[in-house]
This record gives C-alpha cells, structure tokens and sequence, in this order.
C-alpha cells in the first residue's frame, strides 16, 4: 500500500530507513483505531537551542514529506492557536497559472519556550481521516545535554490498517526527529525498553514454625471437675430507678472549606514523557 506525506512524496514505508540508529523508537501502543508513536535522543545543544531550532522547521524539516516539495515554505507560531503551515507558491510560468495556497500541518495548543511544544493535527495521509492526532515534544537538560522526546498520539475512525499505518506514520517521525537532531550533535540513545520496578526493601524471613508438644498417647485425658450450678438471681427489693437520657452531643465543627486546586505546571503535564513509555 503507497501512503503519501504530500506531493511529491517518498513511500511512508521506507522513512524509517534514514531514522537507523540515531534514536530509540518504537510504537508504544496501538489498537483497532489508534496508536502511539515515540521516539527520544539526547543532544549536545542547551534547551534553548533546541527550542529555537524546533520553532524554524524550514531549517531542518524534510522537503520529501511537504506537500509543496520544499521545507522553505514551512512556519511555525510558538503560541497557543499558532499555525504550523506551508505555503502552496503560485505558479507562473508560459501557458499556465496558478494562485497561492497554504497548507495547515498542524495547531499549537500549547507552547513553552525551552520546555514543552504541543500541537493537534493530522499529518500527511491521516488529513484525509477523522482521526485526532496529537504531537507532544518534551525538552529537558540532562547530563550529557538536552533530552528530546517526541510523541504522536493518533486515535479515531480511520481506513488504514493501524499495524501498516503506524509503522509508516512512526518511521516519518523518526526522521523529522533525526532532521532536527543532527546540527545539535546527537550524544546518546536512550533505551525505549519498559522501565524495571524499583527495587523495594528486603523481605523479612518467616518466623520459624512453632513447635507443637508430642502427645503421649498412652496419657488418659485430664479429668475435668464438675461445673458448679448458677447461682439464683434474687429479686429486686425496689423498682428500678428509670434511666436518664443522654445529653445531647454538640454539632460537629463545619469543615474548613478546601483550598482551590492549583494549575498544572509544565512538569505535571509533561513529567509523564520523561519517564520510559508506558506498556
């Protein structure tokens, strides 16, 4: 089956190919409509290079995987409704014309500089499906430098088969990944294998089993006395005294009403990609 990210495009199926070593990824999930696509590397450039180089995908974007076959004509607006876009030029040569056009590639939902970009939409062949796809690139300063992950959650409705699709939409974006990464100096691969639990404190041994006395069976069984007879309750000499009500308790204090809850900071949202992928 022939996917295109545009015209002209390169088979989706053989992106991967340019990905080869330069980064962990995999698809992390998938189901009969959706799935997940993840990738990460560690670069040698601070956050704040990453992040400007991030912003300009006509420096490093693909021209294979635009529709107007040139990344020249691609921008990004880092802010929240910001349009990632490419310009359709118009042509103008002997004997026919055309008018400018655009393409929306995708839409920022949200953007913090040097930290976190997210945005919304269907890259390539998923435009032409009711699918939501939503593209989460985390950066974070490590040892060796700066980390980026890069995550395509897809899900909804679509007519490619998810196992052919996913593979194709996962090799594309380990190559854009591997396109950005490249001038900052890739410095490390971290591994995309399921993290391993924590390692918890030692388990107490079992108390040792405690030993039952032997029995004797030659022993005759101890002879019980005799219960003695209950002795007789005599009768009141008065009338019972009646019983008085208990005093009423107090009314509990009202709870204190609970503090509003606090906004989501940039680690609450984007903590989850720091961490290895969920199985």
């Amino acid at each position: 089956m022939k996917l295109h990210f545009g015209a002209p495009m390169a088979l989706l199926g053989l992106a991967s190919m340019a990905w080869g070593a330069a980064a962990s990824a995999e698809v992390t999930r998938a189901t009969d409509d959706s799935f997940v696509s993840r990738h990460e590397v560690v670069v040698k450039a601070s956050p704040k290079q990453v992040w400007l180089a991030l912003i300009s995908p006509a420096t490093w974007w693909t021209s294979e995987h635009t529709w107007s076959g040139s990344a020249k004509n691609l921008t990004l607006v880092p802010q929240a409704g910001g349009c990632f876009c490419e310009t359709i030029p118009e042509v103008d040569e002997p004997g026919r014309f055309t008018l400018e056009g655009s393409v929306e590639h995708m839409r920022v939902v949200q953007a913090y500089p040097e930290s976190a970009l997210r945005m919304v939409g269907n890259l390539g062949p998923l435009q032409s499906e009711p699918v939501t796809g939503v593209l989460t690139i985390a950066i974070s300063k490590v040892d060796k430098g700066t980390r980026i992950v890069w995550e395509y959650n897809v899900g909804g409705p679509m007519r490619y088969e998810v196992p052919v699709i996913s593979k194709a939409v996962d090799g594309v974006m380990g190559v854009q990944l591997a396109a950005l990464a490249k001038p900052l100096v890739v410095v490390a691969m971290p591994s995309s294998s399921a993290a391993k639990p924590a390692a918890g404190p030692p388990a107490a041994a079992p108390a040792p089993p405690v030993a039952k006395p032997a029995i004797d069976p030659a022993a005759k069984p101890a002879t019980l006395p005799a219960p003695k007879p209950a002795a007789a309750t005599p009768a009141p000499a008065t009338a019972p005294k009646p019983v008085a009500a208990p005093a009423a308790k107090p009314a509990a204090p009202k709870p204190e009403p609970k503090p509003a809850p606090k906004s989501p900071s940039v680690a609450d949202v984007f903590g989850d990609l720091a961490d290895e992928p969920p199985r």
